[in-house]
């Protein structure tokens, strides 16, 4: 069982930067896939990045690639997502998912999800 809390959302403004973390707790990481998705009012939910716990392989969507960096804290159980060079159209819920030892980018095969955090950018 992985417990998932998001934070770092919040307002910013085209061109800001910011820094969404994924603390987990239950059990360690060390066998899971995670990933960040988002989704926006009447949108589906899209991939963004995902990271493999224990070799630390990423993979980013078309619209992250370049601007966003996600990371691993192993002693912290933690994952980051660094956005920078934010636009209006990154505007979404964050979420951050998990699943065993797949790697994925597509939502329906992550079996833990936190509860969102908020991303608006502002033009």
């Amino acid at each position: 069982q992985v417990q998932l809390v998001e934070s770092g959302g919040g307002l910013v403004q085209t061109g800001d930067s910011l820094k969404l973390s994924c603390a987990a707790s239950g059990r360690t990481l060390s066998m899971y896939v995670v990933g960040w998705f988002r989704q926006a009012p009447g949108k589906e939910r899209d991939f963004v990045a995902n990271i493999d716990w224990n070799g630390g392989r990423t993979n980013y969507g078309d619209s992250a690639k370049g601007r966003f960096t996600i990371s691993r804290d192993i002693p912290k159980n933690t994952v980051y997502l660094q956005m920078n060079s934010l636009k209006p159209e990154d505007t979404a819920v964050y979420y951050c998912a998990a699943r065993r030892l797949r790697f994925s980018r597509i939502a329906s095969e992550y079996d833990y999800w936190g509860q969102g955090t908020q991303v608006t950018v502002s033009s």
